[in-house]
């Protein structure tokens, strides 16, 4: 890992609170990501279940992490099976968590080696009644790979049929949606990244560059800043390329008169950031795409208001739809007719912005988060409302990262990275 390490405070208050809304004689599981093969012997990097690192800070594979709160026996009420290093395992593929150093990593002090596993589980499932099986139910989620999460809990059902199941799922749901301190330390430190990032490429931008020398210039300051690369697939979108909403081939040259949105964020320690910025190709926007630009800006300065305690995210769309509805309004792209005569379940702005605003970010570029539940204090939601016009070769979206406070506006996270037309202009021209 580039990052600190993290302060097993955190991850000793997690379990705590996972702990705390468990039923009697439940018993908890938490499994490492697989390393996932590309061919021959090649794999992909190694990316580390967000559930077990929230609980443990582990970041390694084959390893475990097994919550058992009531157990009779006191030292395996918190317990991690580990993978067994040795000097071979530390020549061939790096240094990996001894038992001590997986301690000051996560605040567990009992650790086993995986080949204690069956042996340890038998009497500990023998005390149990109740085993929590770790599913994927984020409402975006569509996986079609088997994980190690779910080939353990094959196992686990199989193996003890007589016990009761339960879901971590909705504990972890409405854990991680609200960040502790340290979280949103860790949070502000990607998006600071993202901004160095975003910086770098405003002074490199001209036309004739290609959108992959721009996804270059974010990876060569987020390496360089201790970040683990891209929170997700970058979009560097030139010209009409913008109006894709899911472009990444960022393989084409960018024009002078074009503009680019750029949609791209570090991650830090896990912990991801969600930008977008829309720049010019020339260094100066047009009358017209400042107009458009200006409206989007707005939308997103008023959306962000919204963000408030006791708010409720479908409603905060609606309202968001209305915002636009007045925008398009004015940039002459929607008539009162087009309003008037619109279909209620698909609004007559969705013409021009078709996506949602918000949505939670944290471990996950789209974190854990009910959308059916009130707004609390510390979650953090991303805001990003676009206008996108094909007929003009023109998509401008713009987007920051928002902690919820308990008085007043929101804290914006992304403060920092330049967004008003006049400092775009200014940076890109020096």
């Amino acid at each position: 890992m580039k990052y600190n390490r993290i302060d097993s405070k955190l991850f000793i208050k997690n379990r705590k609170n996972f702990a705390a809304k468990m039923q009697p004689k439940g018993i908890a599981f938490f499994n490492s990501n697989d390393i996932y093969p590309v061919s021959a012997d090649s794999t992909l990097p190694f990316a580390q279940h967000r559930d077990i690192f929230y609980l443990s800070g582990v970041d390694q594979e084959e390893s475990i992490l097994v919550l058992f709160p009531d157990c009779p026996n006191p030292k395996n009420r918190e317990v991690l099976f580990l993978k067994e290093t040795s000097d071979l395992i530390a020549v061939w593929e790096g240094e990996k968590l001894t038992k001590e150093a997986a301690f000051a990593t996560s605040g567990v002090k009992t650790v086993y080696w995986l080949s204690d596993l069956h042996k340890v589980l038998a009497e500990m499932l023998s005390q149990a009644e109740t085993i929590y099986i770790n599913t994927n139910e984020h409402y975006r989620a569509n996986v079609e790979t088997q994980t190690r999460e779910d080939r353990f809990t094959k196992w686990l059902k199989e193996k003890y049929p007589a016990h009761s199941v339960a879901k971590s799922n909705p504990i972890l749901q409405r854990l991680r949606s609200i960040k502790d301190p340290i979280e949103l330390d860790l949070m502000q430190k990607a998006c600071d990244i993202t901004n160095k990032g975003m910086r770098r490429v405003l002074n490199f931008t001209k036309p004739g560059v290609f959108e992959y020398n721009l996804e270059a210039e974010f990876m060569h300051e987020f390496l360089n800043n201790r970040s683990d690369g891209f929170a997700y697939t970058p979009i560097i979108a030139s010209g009409n390329n913008a109006n894709v909403l899911h472009y990444i081939e960022n393989n084409q040259e960018c024009k002078a008169g074009d503009l680019i949105l750029i949609d791209a964020g570090a991650s830090y320690a896990n912990y991801s950031s969600d930008m977008t910025r829309t720049i010019p190709v020339s260094g100066r926007f047009t009358d017209r795409q400042k107009a458009v630009y200006n409206a989007v800006n707005r939308v997103k300065n008023d959306a962000t208001k919204l963000l408030v305690p006791g708010t409720i995210w479908a409603d905060y769309h609606v309202e968001v739809g209305k915002m636009m509805t007045s925008e398009l309004l004015g940039l002459g792209l929607l008539d009162k007719a087009d309003v008037q005569n619109e279909n209620p379940d698909w609004p007559a702005y969705k013409k021009y912005f078709m996506h949602g605003t918000s949505h939670h970010i944290g471990l996950d570029t789209h974190d854990y988060g009910l959308l059916t539940e009130p707004m609390q204090e510390n979650m953090v939601f991303t805001v990003e409302p676009g206008i996108y016009i094909p007929d003009e070769n023109l998509g401008i979206r713009l987007e920051d990262d928002l902690v919820i406070q308990a008085n007043g506006a929101p804290f914006n996270l992304m403060r920092d990275i330049p967004i008003e037309i006049e400092e775009i202009e200014d940076l890109m021209n020096k």
